[in-house]
């Protein structure tokens, strides 16, 4: 097909497109319509009627309100620590460790991923429990462990998504040309004006790369809630309560993170930060 490339792109492009068409932007529809229809009080059974009550319900409830804040606050605190723990690591993996030893450091940086997310949820479970390792080791300076809650779920959280951050920012790193770092030493910058005006404009582009993956994963998050959350209430609770008890209001509770994504997309690409990866 060599001599018709309009046709190979077609054969190319048609089955992914079915796909992204039928199974993604399909359910999002789906879901969408959904969030409109009602349900019968005694049957708890779907009434198919067009209806903005749900939508009315999220607006108008203080609940939904504080708790849709609070999980874009998660969202955004988790997206905060990832790039500010990364950042060392990564600099560290990419210009300072010895070139045989990088290779080891970013497998390093990258094995907790290897581990299933319910093995590495249920671990720091146990780290946070009252009286587990991490009292254990506070104890002897008069402190002791968050425990569950909040501050426990910002925490897990940031643990299990900081890969997603580090690769990224360690690869551009990598790509950073050495030229850049001793023309600006050469012109009498100091290590603070040459990490604001030469490495942070260069590794930008992938910080809000790795910023994407971090905020759009939190946002949805409820599992993790559920274990380490202890009384916390995110969107993805939310949902998951409702899908059986409420599928209308619970449609239109999973349109808010689906919203949310969307204006933090435009936003990073407003920016311009995505156009240099």
């Amino acid at each position: 097909m060599h001599r018709r490339p309009r046709l190979r792109l077609a054969a190319l492009l048609t089955a992914p497109l079915l796909w992204l068409v039928l199974a993604y932007l399909g359910s999002l529809a789906a879901l969408f319509l959904s969030a409109f229809w009602t349900t019968d009080s005694f049957t708890s059974e779907v009434v198919r009627i067009w209806s903005s009550r749900n939508f009315e319900e999220l607006v108008g409830s203080p609940v939904y309100r504080t708790v849709a804040l609070r999980t874009v606050g998660v969202a955004l605190a988790v997206t905060g620590l990832c790039a500010l723990i990364a950042f060392p690591l990564a600099f560290y993996t990419a210009r300072v460790a010895p070139p045989r030893r990088r290779p080891l450091f970013v497998v390093a940086l990258l094995m907790p991923l290897w581990a299933g997310y319910l093995v590495k949820v249920y671990a720091w479970r146990l780290i946070l429990s009252e009286g587990g390792p991490l009292d254990w080791a506070l104890r002897p300076f008069g402190l002791s462990g968050p425990g569950y809650g909040l501050t426990a779920t910002v925490l897990v959280l940031t643990y299990l998504w900081l890969p997603y951050m580090a690769l990224p920012i360690h690869t551009a790193l990598v790509q950073l040309p050495d030229s850049l770092l001793h023309a600006s030493a050469d012109l009498g910058a100091r290590a603070g004006r040459t990490f604001v005006s030469v490495v942070l404009p260069t590794v930008w582009p992938a910080v809000a790369a790795g910023s994407v993956f971090t905020f759009s994963l939190s946002l949805g998050d409820y599992i993790t809630v559920q274990i380490v959350g202890g009384k916390t209430q995110l969107i993805g609770n939310l949902v998951y309560s409702n899908v059986t008890l409420n599928l209308p209001l619970a449609a239109a509770l999973g349109t808010v993170p689906v919203a949310v994504i969307v204006v933090y997309l435009l936003a990073v690409r407003r920016s311009g930060a995505l156009r240099s990866l």
